[in-house]
C-alpha cells in the first residue's frame, strides 16, 4: 500500500479530547509538515499544530511509532488534541491538503493490520465483534478470539496436520523403501484425535446467539397479554396493547439484556384459523416463520398446543377469565408483575446454558462451516487405504485451517467484513 490514511479514532465530537491516527509511508511527513519535527519514537510530546497557511490549529501531544511494529505495520502518527469540532475539522483539512495522505475507509486501518501480518482474520473477526459488543458475556467472548486464543488453537491443529502429511509424503516418495513404506502404526489414531478434538468445538454453542441475543417469542391466540407481557419483559411500552383482538398484525423484536445477558424478544400475531382480514393473515404467517427460528418459545395458548419444547406459560392469572394450566412452567400477571421475577431468572438460565460461558471463544458461522469441512477431510483421510488420497484428505483439511486464518480468503469476503468496523478503526 503507498498512500496514507488518516481518521478521527476516538469517539464523536464534542468531547475532551481527540485522537487522529495517521497509517503509511507519508505518516512521518504528516507530523513534520504540522509540527515542524519528528518526536522521539513511542513518546509523547507537546506541539504546535500549524497548517499549511501557518495557522495555528492547536495545541496537541503527538506520538510517532515507525513501522513496522506498529498496530497496522506501518508507519503511524497520533495526534491528542482538544475534541471540538471545529478544531478536528481544521487537523482533517491540513492533512487532507498533504500529498499522498486521504481519509480512511471503514475498518481500512484494522484491514492493513491483517494484510501485513500483525493480526489474522480470526483475530480481525474478534475485534469487530469487540466493537459491537454491548453486554458482558459479548464483551469477553469477543476478547478471546481477538486476542488470538483460537488462532493459537487452529495453529497448533495445522502444526499436528503437518506432522501427518509429513508420513504420508515419506510413503509416497519412498515407496520402495522397505523402511517408510508403511505408515506409521500411530497415524490414524493421530488423526481421529484431531478430528474429534475439533468436533467438540463444532458441538459448542455458536458465536450468533450470544452476538444476535437468545431469541425468545411470545405466542398464543388472540387476547392473552402477548404484547402486555411483551412490554414487561423489554421494559418499554413498544407493543400497543388493546382488547381488540388482530391488534398485533407484525411480529415486533427488541433486544434487551437480563442480568448481562442478551436476548431478542418477539411479540407476535394473536394465532387463530378464521381470519377474514388479509393483513392479519400475513402476520400469522409472519408469526409462524418466527416461530421455526426461535431459540424458545413462550407458549400462552391452550395446554399442548404450542410448538415442541415451548414453556407453558399461564398468563393474566389477576383476571377471573385467566387460562388454567395444569404443567404451566410459570404463571403471571404481567400487569400486576406477578412471576415475572421467577420468569426473567429461568430465562437467564436457559440463555446461559445455549451461550458460550463468560471468557470462552464462539465460533461464527464462517469458522464453524470451515470446521466442518476441516473434520469430514480428516475422517475421509483416517478411512484411506491409498496415500495419495489420504494425502488429498489432509491437503483438504489444511486449506480449511488457511482459510480460518485468512492465508486464503477472497476479497468480497474481506469487504463484508472490514465495512463492519468505524471509520477510525
Amino acid at each position: 500500500m503507498t498512500d496514507t490514511i488518516f481518521a478521527l479514532s476516538s469517539g464523536s465530537p464534542p468531547a475532551a479530547i481527540a485522537i487522529v491516527r495517521v497509517s503509511g509511508p507519508g505518516a512521518g511527513n504528516a507530523l513534520r509538515s504540522l509540527t515542524g519535527t519528528i518526536p522521539e519514537p513511542r513518546r509523547m510530546g507537546v506541539a504546535r499544530l500549524i497548517d499549511g497557511e501557518g495557522e495555528e490549529i492547536d495545541r496537541a501531544l503527538v506520538a510517532w511509532f515507525p513501522g513496522p511494529g506498529t498496530a497496522t505495520g506501518e508507519d503511524l502518527a497520533e495526534f491528542h488534541l482538544h475534541g471540538g469540532r471545529a478544531v478536528i475539522a481544521a487537523l482533517e483539512n491540513a492533512l487532507g491538503e498533504l500529498p499522498g495522505l486521504r481519509e480512511a475507509e471503514p475498518g481500512e486501518f484494522t484491514r492493513r493490520a491483517f494484510a501485513n501480518g500483525r493480526i489474522d482474520l480470526a483475530e480481525a473477526e474478534g475485534l469487530a465483534d469487540l466493537l459491537s459488543a454491548e453486554t458482558e458475556l459479548q464483551r469477553r467472548s469477543a476478547m478471546a478470539m481477538a486476542g488470538g486464543t483460537f488462532s493459537r488453537l487452529v495453529e497448533e491443529w495445522r502444526e499436528r496436520l503437518l506432522m501427518a502429511s509429513a508420513s504420508l509424503e515419506a510413503v509416497l516418495d519412498f515407496a520402495d523403501e522397505d523402511d517408510v513404506a508403511l505408515l506409521p502404526p500411530e497415524f490414524p489414531q493421530e488423526i481421529e484425535s484431531l478430528r474429534a478434538e475439533i468436533g467438540d468445538w463444532l458441538s459448542r454453542p455458536r458465536a450468533e446467539v450470544l452476538r444476535e441475543g437468545f431469541r425468545v417469542v411470545i405466542a398464543g391466540p388472540p387476547n392473552l397479554g402477548k404484547s402486555t407481557l411483551f412490554n414487561e419483559l423489554v421494559e418499554s411500552n413498544a407493543a400497543i396493547t388493546t382488547p381488540i383482538a388482530g391488534t398485533t398484525r407484525d411480529v415486533l423484536t427488541r433486544p434487551v439484556a437480563i442480568e448481562g445477558v442478551p436476548f431478542l424478544f418477539a411479540d407476535t400475531a394473536g394465532l387463530h384459523d378464521a381470519v377474514d382480514d388479509e393483513i392479519e393473515a400475513i402476520g400469522i404467517e409472519r408469526a409462524m416463520e418466527a416461530l421455526d427460528r426461535a431459540d424458545l418459545v413462550l407458549w400462552l395458548g391452550p395446554e399442548g398446543m404450542g410448538p415442541q419444547d415451548a414453556w407453558e406459560i399461564a398468563s393474566q392469572i389477576d383476571r377471573n377469565d385467566s387460562q388454567p394450566k395444569r404443567t404451566a412452567r410459570h404463571r403471571i400477571s404481567a400487569m400486576t408483575g406477578a412471576g415475572m421475577d421467577d420468569l426473567r431468572h429461568d430465562l437467564v438460565m436457559a440463555a446461559r446454558k445455549a451461550m458460550p460461558a463468560p471468557g470462552d471463544v464462539a465460533l461464527n458461522e464462517r469458522q464453524h462451516r470451515l470446521l466442518t469441512r476441516a473434520t469430514r477431510a480428516l475422517a475421509d483421510a483416517r478411512h484411506e487405504v491409498d496415500p495419495l488420497l489420504a494425502a488429498e484428505g489432509l491437503r483438504q483439511a489444511r486449506l480449511a485451517f488457511d482459510s480460518l486464518l485468512g492465508r486464503t480468503t477472497t476479497e468480497h469476503m474481506l469487504d463484508t467484513l472490514f465495512s463492519r468496523f468505524c471509520i477510525g478503526k
